[in-house]
């Protein structure tokens, strides 16, 4: 089966289910595991956001949408040169990934039947579901057995670990400017990591959050997860966008707990890699469990020596 997958966590799917070869195409954000990157690439966006801040990226997505224009393009002739048999696509987020609307569109102009699965993820549950749905149609459901048991045993471990401590009041930030919670499965990870997630809702989805309810809620632990950013890019950006003046007075900042974390790797993309970050947040949470530091690249602490001047570590 000739497989196009226009979804990173979908494509992450497909390799740990053993069937990478038999991938054709990819979209213009698959980029694990490394071999991906000899792939043709099937979409392009139309704005380039590497140079951009959160502030300007949310005002292009939101002229675009309010438009009714999409944030990416299906490179139609690189498609049907990949003449698949299966298209993997989302109905999650029409901002992270080409939507599926865009996707049937350009399958009409295919010259033969193929088909499309769209994945539309909220928890973790659902994220194992997809891993059983994709293995269905590439028959390989043995493979998402083993692969679903490796993936709760991670979870489980880390429960277990942090069952009988103290769970602190967590605030994970999906988006720096403008202030947004992390929803979907982010809620639930936290709890399985030890922590409280009350300013965000299990299996709903992200959205705008005002600075007086977090001042309201007093997070104890801050955990800065920005879609699409890895660690360094947020801490290049916090020091400019996020607004520590706003909340100089809750527990996280004066108890030193604001970290930065991958969330482009671990927390944004609905594939395997969300049950490590389960770790990743236990790590920060709860430091005095695990004997090693967390490795700095996955999460590392936000110094903030005084509220008019914020360094970074």
């Amino acid at each position: 089966m000739r497989i196009v997958s226009l979804l990173p966590s979908a494509t992450e799917i497909v390799y740990a289910l053993g069937y990478g070869e038999d991938v054709v195409g990819v979209s213009h954000e698959c980029d694990f595991p490394p071999e991906v990157a000899k792939v043709p690439r099937m979409i392009e966006p139309v704005f380039e956001n590497t140079q951009l801040n959160s502030e300007r990226i949310s005002a292009i997505v939101i002229d675009h949408l309010t438009r009714g224009e999409s944030l990416y393009k299906v490179r139609i002739e690189e498609l049907k040169k990949a003449d698949p048999d299966l298209i993997i696509t989302q109905e999650l987020c029409d901002v992270c990934a080409v939507g599926s609307a865009d996707v049937l569109a350009a399958v009409n102009q295919l010259c033969k039947p193929v088909s499309v699965l769209s994945l539309n993820p909220h928890s973790l549950k659902d994220v194992k579901d997809d891993i059983r749905s994709v293995a269905k149609i590439l028959g390989a459901t043995k493979n998402a057995d083993k692969l679903i048991i490796e993936l709760e045993a991670k979870v489980d471990r880390i429960r277990r670990l942090t069952e009988e401590s103290y769970r602190p009041r967590v605030f994970c930030v999906e988006w720096l400017k403008p202030l947004m919670n992390a929803g979907h499965w982010v809620p639930e990870m936290v709890e399985y990591a030890g922590g409280t997630e009350s300013l965000a809702s299990k299996g709903q989805p992200s959205k705008c959050i005002d600075w007086d309810s977090v001042v309201k809620y007093d997070p104890e632990v801050i955990i800065l997860m920005p879609c699409g950013y890895m660690t360094g890019k947020t801490l290049d950006e916090v020091k400019r966008v996020f607004e520590f003046n706003k909340i100089e007075g809750v527990s996280a900042l004066h108890n030193g707990k604001v970290f930065a974390t991958d969330g482009h790797n671990y927390f944004s993309r609905s594939g395997p890699r969300l049950f490590d970050a389960v770790e990743i947040l236990a790590q920060l949470i709860h430091p005095e469990l695990f004997p090693q530091p967390l490795n700095s690249q996955l999460g590392t602490r936000v110094e903030l020596p005084t509220a008019e001047s914020v360094q970074l570590r």
